[in-house]
């Protein structure tokens, strides 16, 4: 009874909301219809989310991540150059805690060649950054926030391609285009070229040989062995605005790349030898269709089946130094690996990944106050592994690593009191199987056996939700997000990635926990030719079970792997604040900052004792950043109704430690790096030429584990577009 008097409150509260003096025909003297854009329809729902356009970026030397860096709340993790691995840290929320999404469908589909590092922002519509509570549409495990990148999809004629060229010899290359006849039928493609030899200069206290004796020395060198090269390409074909359907797509992709692999963890000691290389096939089917069946109602599904291979060489016998020498023994002889190989034994290891993803969803608009919205993800994901390198009786046995992962999710939303109150309410079920079959080699008596090692797994948990805005006064909105989130370990996590130098953990225990985001939104607030807007939230995650790499102290030089293991407790309190600023669209000024405390907070270990990094400080996570940008944009300058546009990029970093012992030379020093940049677009609009100068002032910028980013580089791009033909 109670919960029925809540929904006659409910709807009578939204029915007074579409009543009184703005109905009565004597005071309608006018009728003004103004259509939201996408960017305020979803930042007026109430999480903590930013929305970053690519109109600006497609046409500069920019790639998708450099775009995500500079978003308040965000800080890409990247070991290195181009094509190197990379993880996101959202409010102190990091790695897989942080989904990817292209189009709703999670991005590990794909496969490693077709990822953000290889999407430049010429193919991308928007990017939507969710931090600590994910809505219900991204039915998915995203523990700590959602990166859901939205593919351009307009139904015109256009034709868009760019080249670049630039330092550490690096090119990168992409088009894109989409043809629609009277009748509606679409066919769309794109494709992209990537490489660099990331031959960049390392220096400072973490770049060093090792000498025969055992002391270090320290150099500047340039990496030697880390080229990469990635390409790939899209088309689709369907119907699009027919009287059946909206959007009816059939897709391929194909994507593959070489990755050179110059280090571990860290860049104690330098590889040579050590590469991956890989390839996906991808077919997607994607249907969409507003009033389906019956009126407000809007049916989606996309289904995606990916073959995904990657092969893992390592054979190379020696050790190297940074000079891409062979490391010499006190008696002047090259120095064998232990292992056998650079990380290891030698391996020529095969994964061949068969994926398959479906995501399904059903909208129900009762009116413009009510909404009701269920979302349906699966994803089934089966390895095999194959290693040329071991011995027959182990290659005659075959590896299986299964994962099954299915999360239901409903959420209703509600609009009252003039849409000035905008709520969001949701539940899921998060459910996940593993099963892996591995072979243990045992000898008795001269006798070798192989017996199978068979490990499974099934849990389910729920999670809820809740996010809210409220505009105070029109210009000054409120927002409140909550969830209870579950973040089910990944396939990686379980069952290892040999190309990550990440090794398997199949006894993983799921990551739970409880977000919430506090935050005022004001303006955009316009003063004659002045326009400026401000954003600032708090934000609080508390963990249990926290699933991380494992950290290396450093005291083995030889340890580059480590797995995925479940830290215990852990809290992150912080805030985040960004202000933007505009004059007569001519000049464009944004600063950003974040900062948090992300501490572990289990306290006493089984024996009662109070363990040692109790209120400490998560090691290898920058806590404290500050982004700002500047923008000038002149008309008809050498030509008329041409325009060019100046930029002016700067990045704070503040220092952070590496390890837990929180030792000096673990420590990364305060970073500074600052960009400068020009575009010139020609009178027809079509030619848009960039030149891009980054980090300019050489400093030395660190990430994961501090492994050192390329330092000045320079970048040339031309660009291309076609509006209709």
């Amino acid at each position: 009874m109670r919960f029925f008097y809540f929904l006659l409150f409910i709807f009578t509260i939204s029915g007074w909301s579409q009543t009184g003096e703005k109905t009565d025909p004597k005071i309608l003297n006018e009728v003004l219809i103004q259509k939201k854009s996408v960017k305020k329809e979803i930042i007026e729902k109430g999480f903590s989310v930013n929305v970053i356009e690519t109109q600006e970026a497609a046409k500069r030397n920019i790639q998708t991540n450099d775009l995500l860096s500079q978003s308040v709340g965000v800080r890409v993790r990247q070991n290195g150059g181009l094509g190197s691995s990379v993880n996101y840290n959202l409010n102190g929320m990091t790695g897989n805690s942080i989904r990817i999404f292209i189009d709703g469908i999670p991005i590990s589909t794909y496969g490693s060649s077709f990822s953000l590092n290889s999407i430049p922002p010429a193919l991308i519509e928007r990017i939507e950054v969710y931090k600590g509570v994910i809505p219900a549409h991204l039915a998915d495990d995203a523990l700590g926030g959602a990166i859901n990148v939205i593919l351009k999809k307009g139904a015109k004629n256009t034709l868009n391609a760019s080249a670049s060229y630039g330092s550490f010899n690096t090119f990168q290359s992409n088009f894109n285009t989409t043809y629609r006849d009277k009748n509606g039928f679409t066919i769309k493609g794109s494709g992209f070229y990537n490489y660099s030899d990331n031959d960049y200069e390392i220096w400072g206290k973490f770049a060093y040989n090792i000498l025969p004796n055992g002391q270090k020395t320290f150099i500047k060198a340039k990496r030697f062995e880390d080229a990469y090269r990635s390409y790939g390409g899209r088309i689709e074909a369907g119907f699009t605005d027919v009287n059946w359907a909206d959007t009816f797509l059939i897709g391929f992709n194909a994507s593959d790349d070489y990755n050179e692999i110059q280090h571990g963890q860290a860049m104690s000691r330098p590889y040579k030898g050590r590469f991956t290389e890989s390839d996906a096939k991808v077919i997607s089917i994607n249907y969409s269709k507003k009033d389906f069946i019956v009126k407000g109602l809007e049916f989606t599904v996309n289904s995606v089946f990916s073959q995904r291979n990657e092969v893992l060489n390592d054979t190379v016998k020696y050790n190297y130094n940074w000079f891409g020498e062979k490391a010499l023994g006190l008696h002047g002889e090259p120095i064998l690996s232990s292992t056998g190989a650079q990380q290891g034994p030698a391996t020529i290891l095969h994964l061949n990944n068969k994926i398959f993803s479906t995501r399904g969803g059903l909208n129900y608009t009762l009116n413009e106050n009510h909404k009701f919205v269920f979302s349906s993800m699966l994803y089934s994901f089966d390895r095999d592994d194959y290693d040329e390198k071991k011995s027959q009786l182990e290659r005659n046995f075959q590896q299986k690593r299964d994962l099954q992962k299915n999360i239901l999710s409903l959420a209703y939303e509600l609009e009252a009191f003039n849409s000035r109150l905008r709520t969001n309410l949701f539940g899921k079920r998060y459910n996940q199987k593993t099963e892996q079959r591995t072979p243990l080699l045992t000898t008795a008596g001269g006798q070798t056996t192989i017996e199978e090692k068979l490990e499974k797994n099934n849990t389910t948990f729920y999670g809820y939700g809740l996010a809210a805005s409220y505009f105070i006064i029109p210009k000054l909105m409120f927002t409140l997000s909550a969830e209870k989130a579950i973040r089910l370990p990944s396939e990686n996590e379980i069952f290892g990635n040999p190309g990550e130098n990440q090794t398997p953990n199949a006894s993983l225990k799921p990551e739970q926990s409880n977000n919430l985001n506090v935050g005022l939104r004001f303006g955009p607030y316009k003063i004659n030719d002045h326009k400026f807007s401000f954003n600032g939230s708090g934000f609080w995650r508390n963990s249990k079970d926290k699933i991380i790499r494992e950290f290396s102290n450093r005291v083995n030089e030889a340890l580059q792997t480590s797995p995925s293991v479940n830290l215990g407790t852990a809290q992150s309190v912080g805030y985040e604040a960004s202000a933007e600023y505009s004059h007569n669209n001519r000049l464009f000024i944004s600063m950003n900052m974040s900062k948090f405390n992300s501490l572990f907070k289990t306290k006493y270990d089984d024996k009662g004792q109070i363990l040692d990094n109790y209120n400490k400080q998560l090691p290898n996570e920058p806590f404290f950043t500050v982004n700002g940008n500047a923008q000038y944009n002149f008309k008809d300058v050498i030509q008329k109704n041409s325009e060019l546009n100046l930029y002016y990029n700067v990045g704070y970093v503040g220092s952070f430690y590496t390890t837990w012992l929180e030792l000096e030379n673990d420590k990364t020093p305060t970073q500074f790096p600052q960009d400068l940049g020009v575009t010139y677009t020609f009178p027809n609009k079509r030619i848009t030429a960039s030149f891009d100068a980054k980090n300019i002032t050489n400093v030395q910028v660190y990430d994961n584990f501090a492994v050192q980013k390329p330092g000045r580089g320079f970048y040339f791009k031309i660009n291309y577009t076609i509006n209709k033909f």
